[in-house]
């Protein structure tokens, strides 16, 4: 569960969600417990690959204002909303879901951590 929340934990650290936070509370726990917690060590990878996942996405819409010179933040913002919104949402289910001790599989991620 901490795995998932400390996410959340990262956002508010860093102040805002393009925060190294997002992803490094996730990559300590999961350090720390991998090797004498399977379940923290399933539940870790899951909730790293998740905001890697979300991270690059966010660099992406970086980019793309960046190269369009600002004009894609037109395109970029309301993705940027949506991807947020889901990030949020589907971190908190996760969070739920370990609590009560079932495995949770992020949707949309890319399994970067085996």
């Amino acid at each position: 569960m901490f795995a998932h929340l400390s996410s959340l934990l990262g956002l508010l650290i860093t102040g805002h969600w393009l925060g190294w936070g997002c992803f490094l509370g996730p990559l300590i726990i999961w350090l720390v417990k991998k090797d004498t917690m399977p379940f923290v060590n399933d539940q870790g990878k899951e909730a790293l690959n998740f905001n890697i996942t979300v991270a690059i996405i966010f660099f992406a819409l970086f980019v793309l204002t960046l190269i369009t010179l600002g004009l894609g933040v037109v395109i970029a913002m309301p993705i940027g909303a949506v991807v947020f919104i889901a990030w949020l949402v589907f971190t908190i289910i996760a969070a739920i879901r370990a609590n009560e001790g079932q495995r949770y599989r992020y949707p949309y991620t890319l399994r970067l951590i085996g």
